[in-house]
C-alpha cells in the first residue's frame, strides 16, 4: 500500500531546467555561474553557496527573483495529474500525504502547494531583506546538504510508515538513491538511461497527462487500500 508520493519539481511538475543558472542569467552572472557551478557544484556546496549568493548575489533585487519564477509554467497535463493524485487514499479514504522535494527554488514548489495541495515542502530557498539578497540561502537539498534519499527516510520514520510504501517521480541523477528505496517509482522525462534504469516505470513525455494511466495502474496493481501486493511488484 502506497502512504506517501514524492515528487520532484523541476522538470517533472513546472516546465523549467536548471533554475539556479536562469537566475544567474537575469542577474547578469552566467558565465561566472556556470563556473563556479561546474567548480563546487558536486564537490563543495558550502562553498558554492558563499560564492554566488553571498559574494555575487548579496543586494541584488528581490523583484527579479519573483518575476523569474512567477514566469515558469507547468507542464502540460499537471491539473490532470493531480486529480489523479487525489485518487491515492489511505485506509480512512483520506488522500495521501506529497511531499515536493527539490533542489530548485521553495517558491516554485510553494506554486504547486498553493494551487494543487502539496503537504510537505523541501526546496533550497534564497532569503531576502528590504526587498533585496540578504546572503542567506536554506538548501535541505543539495550536494554536501542532505539528499532526496535521506529526506524520505526520515519522513518515513516522522510518519511511521516504510521506504517501500513510498512512490517517487523524479527526472534526474539527484532522484536515482530515493528510486532506489522507494517501493515504486517513475522516471518522468528523463535526462539519463541511469535513472530509467532503476525506475519501476519510464515515461518519456513532458505531458503529465501520460503519467495518469502509469499512476492508474500502480493503484489497481499496488492496490491502494490493499494489504495484499507490494507496490511496484508488477514492472
Amino acid at each position: 500500500m502506497i502512504k506517501l508520493i514524492c515528487l520532484d519539481i523541476e522538470g517533472v511538475i513546472m516546465d523549467s531546467q536548471a533554475f539556479w543558472l536562469r537566475l544567474h542569467e537575469a542577474y547578469g552572472t552566467l558565465e561566472q555561474g556556470k563556473e563556479l557551478t561546474q567548480k563546487y557544484v558536486k564537490t563543495d556546496y558550502a562553498r558554492l553557496v558563499e560564492e554566488v549568493v553571498v559574494k555575487l548575489w548579496k543586494g541584488r533585487d528581490e523583484r527579479i527573483y519573483h518575476n523569474l519564477v512567477r514566469s515558469i509554467e507547468y507542464n502540460p497535463g499537471a491539473k490532470e495529474l493531480f486529480e489523479e493524485l487525489d485518487q491515492f487514499k489511505d485506509a480512512h479514504g483520506h488522500t495521501i500525504s506529497r511531499a515536493a522535494i527539490s533542489g530548485s527554488a521553495y517558491e516554485l514548489a510553494d506554486r504547486v502547494n498553493k494551487d494543487h495541495g502539496i503537504t510537505f515542502i523541501f526546496a533550497n530557498q534564497l532569503l531576502f531583506e528590504d526587498d533585496k539578497v540578504s546572503g542567506k540561502f536554506k538548501w535541505p537539498v543539495g550536494h554536501g546538504g542532505y539528499t532526496k534519499q535521506q529526506i524520505i527516510e526520515q519522513l518515513c520514520d516522522d510518519l511511521e510508515i516504510l521506504p517501500s510504501e513510498v512512490l517517487v517521480i523524479g527526472d534526474s541523477e539527484g532522484d536515482i538513491e530515493a528510486m532506489r528505496i522507494a517501493g515504486v517509482s517513475i522516471a518522468f522525462n528523463a535526462k539519463t538511461d541511469d535513472v530509467k534504469a532503476i525506475a519501476t516505470y519510464t515515461v518519456d513525455s513532458k505531458d503529465l497527462t501520460n503519467l495518469v494511466p502509469v499512476l492508474r495502474k500502480i493503484r489497481e496493481e499496488a492496490g491502494v487500500g490493499s494489504s495484499t501486493e507490494e507496490p511496484g511488484s508488477t514492472p
